[in-house]
């Protein structure tokens, strides 16, 4: 990579959205010569969270369509948590990079009918993981679908704030204030869980400069002795997963068990969803846990409540050391799209890109994902064939018009998935479809893929 080059992809994790539009202008145009071509029988990642909620790495929605186009993804798509706000970018990223995109929204419900068990949040039975995929379009303020937007939003900011206080109370030596504090980390006032560790780090760092004082404020809340804290402080991402286990998770000084009114019931999230015209996913944390064990059971109540796609992170399910335990979620894994396939459900897989050591994305080569390599690629497919069809011609995929014209859920899925995999939508395609209106652009579409 040249210096001009680095310098402009950089600048894709700027703050100011012009700065990024137009370093990612500039990159376009000597995309030729810098990436390899989007692979048609390469990898996905259609999980990946942004700084607008949080990345490891701090990157944009328009760096991480850089990212996955240099790396020569088939397909790749934001996925941030409880906010839409990088939908326009890194949906004008994937056109002007030549990028299959998409973009999901992710939080957490109360599965009201598991509550006596844990789902896909350890240690916390009812609380259910869930995602809406496919988002196309945004909303103005006051439609029910902002509402709801607006309602996730505070709903974390609650939830911060009071975990915040309780952790205050215990360490006030470095005790945060949100909005000073937390809320600078972020670009648009949306902060994580993963913020407000790495605020205390820094309010450690300010509150004792001396790393030997230091070492001894964090050796009791790390359970740890002063000499071994200050050598996991020089590993920044073990040292705030470990910090956020003493703080903020199960079992740590700010923990609350959450309860029945913690987080929107289920339903209501993927009611919300469906009026979005995207589709609501199952989630699926490894097959272990007391709720997802009896894998049909599991997949069937998603189902009841509008499910129409499977999401899963499928590096928990092999990338073990552990022979045994390995097997068993390989196991399970393989189960899941068993299941998965045979409900013709689109299976929509990424590595989340918010913690330090993920892979930037699944090997669908290696020896336990090559099984499934062809119906992964093709959840991707279909998503973004809804993503196109939805925004370009009034047809997202659990809409009137598309259950109308196809009726058949495996018709659907099939036409669908055959629009998401024609060469990647670029700027003037999209004019092109725009310029038809929605039925000429189906019926284009639809001569393309030969239906």
């Amino acid at each position: 990579m040249s210096p001009d080059t680095a310098l402009l992809v950089r600048q894709l994790e700027h703050a100011d959205p012009a700065r990024r539009q137009t370093a990612l202008a500039s990159l376009a145009v000597t995309l030729a010569a810098a990436c390899p071509p989007p692979a048609e029988t390469g990898d996905v990642n259609m999980h990946c969270h942004s700084f607008f909620s949080y990345n490891a790495h701090g990157w944009s929605p328009s760096r991480i369509a850089w990212e996955c186009r240099a790396h020569g993804l088939h397909a790749a798509a934001l996925c941030d948590f409880d906010v839409l706000d990088g939908l326009e970018e890194f949906l004008a990223a994937g056109r002007l990079l030549g990028l299959r995109a998409a973009v999901h929204l992710e939080t957490r419900a109360y599965l009201a009918p598991l509550a006596a068990t844990d789902i896909n949040s350890p240690g916390e039975p009812g609380v259910n993981y869930i995602m809406g995929t496919g988002f196309y379009k945004t909303f103005t303020e006051g439609t029910p679908q902002a509402g709801t937007l607006t309602a996730l939003r505070a709903g974390a900011t609650r939830r911060n704030e009071e975990l915040i206080a309780r952790i205050n109370a215990r360490v006030p030596g470095i005790a945060l204030d949100y909005r000073r504090d937390v809320l600078p980390l972020t670009p648009k006032g949306v902060a994580t869980e993963r913020h407000i560790i790495r605020a205390y780090a820094d309010a450690a760092r300010r509150a004792y400069p001396e790393p030997a004082a230091r070492a001894a404020f964090w050796a009791p809340l790390l359970k740890s002795t002063p000499a071994a804290a200050a050598a996991l402080e020089t590993e920044v991402p073990a040292f705030e997963e470990a910090v956020r286990s003493a703080l903020a998770k199960r079992g740590g000084i700010g923990y609350q068990q959450p309860g029945i009114d913690t987080f929107p019931p289920a339903e209501a999230f993927t009611a919300w969803v469906r009026s979005c015209d995207a589709i609501p996913a199952a989630t699926w944390l490894d097959g272990t846990s007391g709720g997802e064990a009896d894998c049909p059971r599991w997949i069937d109540l998603l189902r009841s409540l509008g499910c129409a796609t499977v999401a899963l992170v499928p590096d928990r399910n092999w990338n073990i050391k552990k022979p045994e335990e390995k097997a068993v979620k390989i196991a399970k894994l393989d189960e899941l799209v068993r299941e998965s396939v045979a409900r013709d459900m689109p299976m929509i897989i990424g590595t989340e890109m918010n913690k330090a050591g993920l892979p930037f994305a699944d090997d669908l080569s290696g020896p336990v994902l090559a099984h499934h390599a062809d119906v992964f690629r093709a959840g991707a497919r279909f998503i973004v064939g809804h993503t196109i069809l939805g925004r370009y011609a009034d047809m997202p995929y659990l809409g009137a018009r598309a259950c109308a014209a196809f009726p058949s859920v495996p018709a659907r899925n099939a036409f669908f998935t055959a629009v998401g995999a024609l060469p990647p939508l670029t700027e003037d395609g999209a004019q092109r479809l725009l310029d038809d209106g929605p039925d000429r652009a189906f019926d284009r579409l639809s001569r393309t893929v030969g239906a």
